[in-house]
């Protein structure tokens, strides 16, 4: 039998496991996909792993929900910060949990209301691909297309044809500004898919935006699919953005055993 939890950012739903043991075999694609499979599993966009490592509150392991070994995924940041915290009382202090996850260290705030507010990777450039601008938050890649229309836009058809254009695979963004409010739609590599939320496609919108000069502050208010989001930074002189926090919801939906 396996002890899981099932938690959602914004939509955005995982498997979260404990696995300090190590017990969960991260190679069998398989049970992966059978865990992920929304009719005859328990149903996710991806598996969570909790594990040990020194010097920090823990360790942070993601798995696509097609099995392969994922690049940082800033909403399941979230909800691994609030289970390590609310559910295996492994974080020393709220205030300033510390991680480490594929793409380096993070840090975290636990907020009220079941907000978690999580420290991303600086960005040092804002390249080009697909003929749009790119992003990579962390090790995660991002296409931004500013579109109109977005509830009618065919997300994934675009999404799918970018993605595959693409050597080692890219999500797409795209995004429609309304009322000074960043209304996103993603199409994820790995899920294959449109997700109700991403957390790096956030941040990386956010960037985006203001580099090209559509967004003047160092706040971003984002509207997904599955919930709302807000990114912040700062700016250097170099160009290069730092501070970057994600806040958004962390939600425990149930647990159970498989």
């Amino acid at each position: 039998m396996l002890k899981f939890y099932k938690y959602h950012g914004a939509g955005n739903d995982f498997i979260l496991i404990d696995n300090r043991d190590k017990k969960f075999k991260t190679e069998d694609v398989e049970n992966v996909k059978l865990l992920c499979h929304r009719r005859f599993g328990i149903g996710a966009d991806g598996i969570i792993l909790v594990e040990k490592d020194k010097g920090y509150d823990f360790k942070m392991v993601f798995i696509n929900n097609d099995g392969s070994v994922g690049s940082m995924c800033g909403n399941g940041g979230r909800c691994i910060v609030h289970f390590a915290n609310n559910v295996l009382k492994i974080v020393k202090n709220p205030k300033k949990v510390r991680f480490i996850a594929i793409d380096g260290e993070h840090e975290a705030e636990i907020l009220k209301n079941e907000l978690i507010k999580l420290k991303m990777q600086d960005v040092k450039e804002i390249g080009s691909r697909n003929k749009l601008p790119f992003v990579c938050q962390g090790t995660t890649p991002h296409n931004i297309s500013f579109v109109k229309d977005l509830e009618n836009f065919p997300v994934v058809e675009m999404g799918r044809k970018n993605r595959y254009s693409d050597p080692n695979g890219v999500n797409t963004n795209f995004v429609e500004i309304k009322n000074g409010i960043f209304n996103i739609r993603t199409y994820e590599r790995g899920v294959e898919d449109e997700t109700l939320a991403c957390g790096t496609g956030a941040v990386s919108v956010a960037i985006t935006a203001h580099h090209l000069g559509l967004l003047k502050k160092n706040i971003c208010r984002i509207k997904m699919p599955g919930g709302n989001l807000t990114v912040e930074f700062e700016k250097d002189k170099n160009g290069t953005y730092k501070n970057i926090y994600l806040t958004g919801p962390a939600v425990c939906v149930f647990e159970g055993e498989i």
